[in-house]
């Protein structure tokens, strides 16, 4: 009795297509990844002969940890204030000086709701506000 071999299909999967796909997502991937403009480019500015510089005043608010404000300018002296005149010194230099800015020290033992206080006055007054910290030798 002769048996006759039957056609078997092979259970083979090809690879090929996977490998395409693989190489298109790949390159997707890559060419979206240059696309995008990251937040530190570097520029070169144009030069210019002219020496100019901005010349912004400084207010200087203080707190201390008993809750005392101050208040002075560049160069005076620190003079001790109440709160509720804090608001319009600062409108009072923003007259004078729309390019000036705040730099608040606080001592670190001061409520945080006595710093909100003063960026409230600041933010509602659209000035600008820096905290001052002393630095860490390491």
């Amino acid at each position: 009795m002769a048996l006759k071999k039957r056609n078997k299909a092979e259970a083979s999967f090809s690879m090929s297509s996977m490998t395409d796909m693989v190489f298109l997502l790949l390159l997707f991937f890559m060419i979206a990844a240059t696309m995008s403009s990251p937040n530190d480019i570097k520029i070169n500015l144009p030069q210019s002969r002219a020496k100019t510089s901005t010349k912004t005043s400084i207010v200087r608010i203080g707190i201390s940890k008993d809750g005392e404000y101050s208040f002075s300018k560049k160069k005076e002296k620190a003079q001790i204030i109440p709160f509720e005149e804090i608001e319009s010194m600062l409108q009072q230099e923003q007259m004078n000086d729309s390019t000036f800015y705040i730099a608040l020290h606080a001592d670190e033992e001061v409520p945080y709701k006595e710093i909100v206080k003063i960026l409230d006055i600041a933010n509602s007054n659209k000035m600008k506000l820096v905290i001052a910290t002393k630095s860490v030798q390491k």
